[in-house]
């Protein structure tokens, strides 16, 4: 058999074992948190959420709500490049996409803790 007639079998073997592997982790609902930028979200998402004054005050006047804040944590942009130590907390950056890119959250990462400390939009 000719490398020709091999490589329809090969492909086709690819594409059902590629389309099995996404079905199954699709149900088991895992995700591949490897990049810098999932790894931050992750470890915000999995502590607790301490909102500040500022920030409760956005919510209140309903500019913003809890859900979109979710939806950020899970989906938005870390900026990596102007994170700032402060004691033993990280403070992050984080912008929104799609219909919340003009949200920007500040927050601080703490051992045990997420401090949402500052809700903004452009």
């Amino acid at each position: 058999m000719t490398f020709k007639q091999r490589l329809p079998y090969y492909l086709f073997g690819l594409l059902i074992g590629t389309i099995a592997v996404v079905f199954i982790w699709n149900k088991k609902g895992t995700e591949f948190s490897y990049g810098p930028n999932a790894r931050v979200l992750k470890n915000i998402r999995i502590k607790d959420r301490v909102f500040s004054e500022k920030a409760l005050e956005i919510i209140a006047l309903n500019k913003v709500d809890t859900a979109s804040i979710s939806k950020i944590l899970r989906k938005g942009n870390v900026d990596m490049w102007n994170k700032t130590k402060i004691d033993d907390c990280t403070q992050y950056s984080i912008q929104g996409k799609k219909e919340l890119k003009n949200v920007t959250l500040v927050v601080k990462n703490c051992d045990s803790t997420a401090f949402i400390e500052e809700i903004t939009f452009q």
